[in-house]
């Protein structure tokens, strides 16, 4: 049984959803429900089945009906970071979150609409047995085209034999698709800039410096950002 890497997950739940929209015109993107339940529920579900005990989940559009959702929750206990003044990104959004002293070294971090099936492990312990702290800032979780349902992009990354990654090149196709979960290391956000920002700068740096990694999910994962993907979703999870 793989030894969790930390027993706490930031899960990103701040965004606009604007892509979800008509969905999100009444309600923030993570209670949009698929197979019968909120997106963020999917998410906290697989923390607690994967043993993570705490979940730091920021809020901001719609945040009043969110936070009265997760209140119900019991396992992972959910703390709240509170962005409703200002919108973060995810970089700034971690940023405040580690400041307040919510996240341990390192956390798990993941995006609150994310759906996935996991393979022989489940993801967190796919990042947990492949983490090695004195050589990286991160560790993405990342799956080939094959692996990812409804994507029709072009990848995010290169990957080399040692698990280090490159960003695609403009005009091409990248073998690896960020799933939106990963293990972060707080070096990664040293320095950091104030306001909000995304977690692309954070990466760029490690990039550059060696120590943005990635591994291979065994598992399915789900690209759930527009309403027409919910309907194939559900048919996926029901012949799961």
């Amino acid at each position: 049984m793989t030894v969790l890497a930390s027993d706490t997950a930031m899960v990103m739940a701040a965004g606009l959803g604007k892509r979800m929209r008509p969905l999100t015109a009444t309600q923030p993107k993570p209670m949009v429900r698929v197979a019968g339940k909120p997106l963020i529920d999917h998410a906290l579900d697989r923390l607690a089945d994967a043993g993570v005990a705490r979940a730091v989940v920021n809020v901001h559009y719609l945040a009043d009906l969110l936070e009265a959702h997760l209140a119900e929750r019991q396992s992972p206990k959910v703390t709240v970071s509170d962005e409703r003044a200002v919108l973060l990104e995810t970089g700034g959004g971690m940023k405040k979150a580690l400041a307040a002293g919510l996240l341990p070294d390192p956390f798990f971090c993941l995006n609150a609409d994310n759906i996935w099936l996991d393979g022989p492990r489940d993801a967190f312990a796919d990042l947990s047995s492949a983490w090695r702290p004195d050589q990286m800032d991160a560790l993405l979780l990342v799956v080939p085209h094959a692996r990812a349902m409804n994507f029709r992009g072009q990848g995010d990354f290169h990957m080399d034999a040692l698990g280090r990654l490159s960003r695609r090149k403009t005009g091409r196709v990248a073998p690896f698709i960020y799933t939106g979960i990963q293990l972060v290391s707080h070096r990664l956000l040293r320095d950091a800039p104030d306001g909000p920002f995304g977690t692309m700068i954070l990466w760029e740096r490690a990039i550059a410096e060696g120590r943005l990694f990635g591994t291979a999910f065994t598992g399915q994962w789900f690209e759930v950002g527009e309403p027409h993907a919910i309907k194939p979703t559900e048919e996926a999870l029901r012949g799961a």
